[in-house]
Formats: C-alpha cells, structure tokens, sequence
C-alpha cells in the first residue's frame, strides 16, 4: 500500500479569536475546519496535523517541514508576523519538492511572494454582496476532477485583475462577479522540484471551507501537490570536461 501524504495545514489563528463574525462560522478554527474536511474526502490516503503562527518557529520548525508533503497556508492579517526565517525554510521546501497550496489571501503571504517573485497584489471588494462563479478552465486537470463547472459560491469577497503574479504553468479554474470582475482564480506552478498550488475562494467572513465543491478541490489539490520522488535541492555541477566537446 502506498504511504499517505503527510499534510500540514497551517492558519494564521488571528480572526477566529478576535473576530465574532468569524468564531461563529469557524468555531473550531479555520485550518481544523479545513483538516476536517481533507481528512473527510481522502480518508487514509492522508495524514493530517495542523500547525499555526502563534506557536514556536510559527509552528514551522525544520523538523515539522521534514515530514510535511504537502503544505497549505490560509493567511491574511499578520503576514508580516510570520519569521523570514520560516519563510526562507518553506520556501527551500517547496524547491526540494514539498507542495504548497496558497489558499485566498495567502497571496500575501511571505513564502508565495518569494516564491513568485512579484508583488502579487490584486484588485479587491467585499461588501457582502458579490456572488463567484468559479469556471472550470482546464477540464483535464486532475485538480478539477469532480469539480462542479461552474461551483457557484453564492457569497464571497471579490478579487480582480489585474493579479499580479507569473503566468501560471497551467489555469485550472477563473473566476467571475457580480460586479463584472474576473480573477485567475487556480494557478498552478512548478518551482524546483515542488509544486505550488493558489486557490482563491475562502474570505474569513463566509462559509466558503465548508462548502463541498471547496472541499473537492483542496483534496485534488493535496494529491497534485504530493511529491511523487525523494526531496532534495536540485544540484548544479561544474563540468570540467571540454574533451566532451572536441574531437
């Protein structure tokens, strides 16, 4: 039988304690919430911890890391309370081969902009008002298995273009608004060895983690993002032999 991927799920821990919006909607956290559900969909093919910002190293210490495979991140009001310390670590992860999935506002996050390499921003709204419509643009992709097309989140903050990221190795979901807005809303990318998946979809102050079609797609997400070889940092050798390229 195969091992189960190792899944870390870590959350900022800042709006369930100090938002009653939220405790109402989450009162077992946001990332419990999310481990729930990844351990509902995938049953024994995963093995889930979860990990957050107020504990020691941000709850990201080396050894967590080394037996991590697949690593999601929800972030949002202290991103700048998270350690370039645990944000180099995770990163170097990601280029050994750990999966990251960036999950809505962790655009923000430390270890994405690095990862990424531009600022990231994006145009943004959120008055209770908007409905998303998120389109399947990538049928074939084995993150949007299952999918429904479109998953029709009735209320959600907005997000726009232009987002400022690289062009995506591959498009898997967009999204639209009511306000006529779209957003590139599942961008998969390769860094390294690892891969790194966004999400975009789950505002703290709506139900969007308990929604199904959600839960479907962080699962896929979790078993696209799981390293299929041993990880290690890709190494450059210097060759010195030039008779390789005389005669």
């Amino acid at each position: 039988m195969p091992e189960p991927i190792r899944v870390t799920v870590w959350g900022e821990n800042v709006h369930e304690h100090r938002d009653q919006s939220v405790k109402e909607i989450y009162p077992d956290t946001m990332h419990e919430t999310i481990a729930a559900g990844l351990r509902a969909s995938l049953g024994t093919d995963v093995e889930v911890r979860t990990a957050w910002m107020q504990q020691p190293e941000n709850g990201l210490t080396e050894e967590v890391l080394a037996n991590t495979d697949v690593l999601t991140w929800w972030g949002h009001a202290a991103h700048g309370d998270v350690t370039d310390e645990v944000a180099e670590r995770v990163q170097q992860a990601v280029l050994a081969g750990m999966g990251l999935l960036v999950l809505h506002s962790a655009h923000f996050s430390k270890p994405f902009i690095r990862l990424m390499g531009t600022t990231c921003t994006l145009d943004w709204r959120s008055d209770g008002t908007d409905r998303e419509l998120l389109w399947t643009v990538s049928p074939g992709h084995p993150i949007a298995s299952g999918v429904p097309h479109p998953m029709v989140l009735e209320k959600e903050e907005m997000y726009g273009e232009l987002f400022d990221i690289p062009q995506p190795d591959e498009l898997v979901f967009i999204s639209s608004f009511s306000g006529g807005e779209v957003f590139r809303s599942g961008c998969a990318y390769r860094r390294g060895r690892g891969r790194v998946f966004y999400f975009r979809p789950g505002d703290q102050e709506y139900p969007t983690y308990h929604d199904g079609g959600v839960k479907k797609v962080i699962a896929n997400a979790v078993k696209w993002l799981a390293p299929d070889s041993p990880r290690a940092i890709p190494e450059v050798h210097h060759r010195a032999h030039r008779e390789w390229f005389t005669k």
